[in-house]
């Protein structure tokens, strides 16, 4: 078994705790564990990437976040506060925003319905209002009288994050959100993160699409079997690249 490289150092103070420090955190769906010691960090306005094969524990590891495993164990802090133990809801209301890959919308509404329903998870300073969401995704104003089931899937994957937006949530967890999209979406998605980053959020990120994920991420973490097997900057990927090609078959 390979074994992780070391994490970075927090560069904040005890006044600036990371946004995001999950420390030995192991996980079970009913009697299967799948998480074994996972650890990692993220910094306010990071852009963190898991990378891994299927099966490797990335999708569980954003689900372990937000309380939507079975048992969880070890300790996961977001912004200084300890919520392993805390259900979904409480554990949303400082300040996460969880995009599953399947989306979820509500087909049946509209664009603008999916948009005015999510509830505020944090001050409403921090939430984004629907003319600013226009603004990042054109193409949902376009179609904002549109139905959920006449959306095509690109314009779905961004209502899906656009609703998180709208909750005031500024840590998101993003679950392969460029999976089976045409380029030309896939590139509207780059744009909104790069966006998003520049505007302060942090977000951590599952993906399959390498080329999409690398010139976006501040930081990679690989998983193996539940484990993080290495951890590096952006600025180490091309030193990297043997051992990408050896993890990922990249």
């Amino acid at each position: 078994m390979r074994t992780a490289t070391m994490p970075r150092s927090a560069s904040t103070s005890a006044d600036h705790p990371p946004v995001l420090e999950i420390s030995d955190l192991q996980a079970w769906y009913g009697e299967s564990h799948i998480l074994h010691n996972v650890n990692l960090t993220v910094h306010q306005g990071e852009v963190v990437t898991l990378l891994g094969r299927n099966g490797a524990g990335r999708s569980t590891t954003l689900r372990a976040i937000m309380g939507l495993t079975g048992t969880r164990k070890g300790s996961i802090k977001i912004n200084g506060h300890e919520t392993i133990a805390l259900p979904i809801y409480k554990i949303a209301q400082h300040g996460v925003g969880y995009c599953p890959e399947k989306r979820g919308i509500f087909s049946s509404l509209s664009t603008e319905e999916n948009l005015m329903l999510p509830p505020l998870v944090s001050s409403a300073d921090k939430s984004m209002s629907v003319a600013e969401i226009y603004d990042i995704f054109p193409n949902l104003k376009e179609r904002k009288n549109s139905q959920g089931t006449r959306l095509s899937g690109g314009e779905q994957q961004m209502l899906a994050v656009a609703r998180i937006l709208r909750t005031g949530a500024r840590l998101l967890l993003l679950d392969e959100i460029s999976e089976g999209l045409a380029p030309v979406i896939v590139q509207a998605l780059a744009r909104m993160i790069q966006t998003l980053k520049a505007k302060g959020y942090t977000i951590v990120m599952v993906e399959q699409n390498f080329r999409f994920a690398a010139p976006l991420a501040d930081h990679f973490y690989v998983m193996e079997h539940g484990q993080i097997v290495e951890s590096f900057a952006s600025s180490e990927l091309e030193a990297k690249t043997e051992t990408l090609n050896a993890l990922l078959g990249v």
